[in-house]
């Protein structure tokens, strides 16, 4: 039963240690988007960002038209899949300005809270069913013993 106690705060530990990371990692990370500005580079052609807009408009015009049939729905579905890659390749990320010592930190309490977690989550079942079994195992030899001594006792008492 220790062992079940000691993994909990383990757990709590491990998601504690990853969360605090992330946490401060995300105080520390600017992010901005250029997709209303310039648009965006594809395949050395500079598509501005309405244009990305066309064949989700289209799409919808469609459906629309159509009734809502199958083609229709799916070229609608590209055109909103379209816009959200577009939308992920023109987000900038950057780090601001910290101390290695705040780095470091940083990547130790991610890595090492899911490393915890992940240690524990991708535990191998058969081990704590060992443990389980060895425990009933232990409780059944107890009882034989038990019931061994209280027939040793009759048969003194017999006698």
């Amino acid at each position: 039963m220790k062992n079940a106690k000691n993994e909990l705060l383990e757990f709590l530990g491990g998601l504690a240690m990853l969360v605090v990371g992330l946490y401060i990692l995300s105080q520390k990370v600017m992010v901005y988007s250029s997709f209303f500005g310039f648009g965006m580079m594809l395949g050395g052609f500079s598509v501005s960002s309405g244009m990305i807009m066309i064949p989700f408009i289209i799409g919808i015009v469609w459906m629309f038209a159509s009734g809502g049939s199958f083609v229709s729905k799916v070229f609608t579905g590209l055109g909103v899949l379209i816009i959200i890659v577009s939308l992920i390749m023109s987000t900038n990320i950057s780090l601001i300005h910290m101390r290695l010592y705040e780095w470091v930190t940083i990547l130790i309490l991610i890595f090492g809270g899911a490393g915890m977690l992940a240690r524990l989550l991708l535990a191998n079942p058969k081990q704590f069913a060992d443990e389980d079994s060895s425990s009933v195992r232990e409780l059944e030899e107890r009882r034989k013993i038990l019931e061994v001594e209280r027939e040793i006792e009759q048969i003194k008492r017999g006698k």
